[in-house]
């Protein structure tokens, strides 16, 4: 039987994409099918550079050509990816695909640390990736990123002033912390802060992103519901500790995003400081907060459950000294890339199963 590109397509019309539960064919993954000679060459187009099964998938497809047309054949399988989207055409961020609400029912759970290691984590997978510091009183990526001190440039567009965020470790990056003194209290009123954060997304260049994270403040607040007014949501990650006190109020901000007139998908549940490990002892686990309350909570909702990350010294270490914890090998860099990982999928699922993201309307 002659190869043809349609007999090609037939065979790998039979690899079925493990996330999305569809064959490659049908979700337009299989591009660019060339045969010269006894050589074929097509690209498998994933949905996220992070996804950890290509070699799965780049072997299926070998398997059922091998299967369809023997072995004679040599096949060059090009594994490249484009993030998906599923945004309403807007004039607010166009170029941006995905934008994820990074949130916490309270403080000190560690949610702008999961949120900056994220960040880089899926820069190093190879994504566009973009960071907001929505903290307005309480801004931290500066110092996350050593990036302390540092001011963005202006640009005049027509009449309007444009910000050049600040690049650090492949993350474009906007924060209060740029534009106010490093030992300044900023004190301002829910309206003030709000106006920050649509100054953040509309007036700043951003560029083309396949993720653009917004590491929004503790609990529920004017922030919250300016975010989901100004800009469609992909989704919202919930970052939690595993005491009863955290999952209380991860709770309020979880069930905060399910309300019926805000209706932004959850991608899942993280659980941070899950267990203690020392560094000398990597194969110890202390559960000094308690275990497993983030999973639990996840199963409540009925949500996913992205991951723990544990409490290791180096995590705290590499946040004071503005070098990212999943820039250095070892477990932690290994915790960080899994859930990067993970959030990466569990947007493609999203975005392949889920209606298009809309602009939130909130009666008052």
């Amino acid at each position: 039987m002659q190869l043809t590109a349609e007999s090609i397509k037939k065979s790998l019309s039979r690899v079925e994409d493990p996330d999305l539960k569809r064959d490659l064919v049908s979700l337009g993954m299989i591009q660019g099918i060339i045969i010269e000679g006894k050589k074929v060459s097509f690209k498998v187009v994933l949905t996220t550079p992070a996804c950890p099964l290509k070699e799965v998938i780049k072997n299926n497809c070998l398997e059922v050509l091998n299967q369809d047309h023997g072995k004679d054949w040599e096949w060059d399988i090009s594994m490249t990816s484009e993030v998906t989207t599923v945004r309403n055409a807007t004039p607010i961020l166009p170029e941006v695909k995905n934008i994820i609400a990074i949130a916490s029912g309270k403080g000190g759970v560690g949610k702008s640390t999961t949120a900056v290691n994220l960040a880089v984590a899926l820069a190093q997978l190879g994504a566009k990736v973009g960071l907001i510091d929505a903290d307005i009183s309480g801004p931290s990526v500066p110092t996350m990123f050593n990036v302390e001190g540092e001011q963005p440039s202006v640009k005049k567009v027509g009449e309007k002033n444009i910000i050049i965020p600040i690049t650090q470790y492949g993350v474009k990056l906007m924060s209060i912390g740029f534009l106010t003194p490093t030992d300044s209290a900023v004190v301002w009123r829910g309206p003030m802060a709000s106006s920050a954060l649509r100054q953040f997304i509309q007036d700043v260049e951003w560029g083309e992103l396949d993720y653009l994270l917004i590491d929004l403040p503790p609990g529920t607040s004017d922030i919250h519901l300016t975010m989901v007014q100004t800009v469609p949501v992909t989704g919202a990650v919930i970052v939690t500790t595993p005491q009863k006190v955290a999952l209380a109020d991860a709770n309020k901000g979880l069930s905060m995003f399910r309300q019926p007139q805000i209706n932004v998908p959850i991608l899942g549940v993280v659980e941070n400081m899950a267990y203690f490990t020392p560094e000398e002892l990597p194969e110890n686990k202390y559960y000094i907060f308690g275990k497993e309350g983030g999973k639990k909570l996840a199963e409540k909702y009925d949500v996913p459950f992205l991951g723990e990350i544990p409490i290791v010294q180096s995590i705290r270490e590499s946040g004071d000294t503005g070098y990212p914890a999943v820039l250095k090998n070892g477990m932690t860099k290994d915790a960080y890339m899994g859930l990067a990982e993970t959030i990466a999928r569990q947007i493609a699922i999203r975005n392949a199963s889920s209606q298009k993201t809309s602009v939130v309307e909130v009666k008052a």
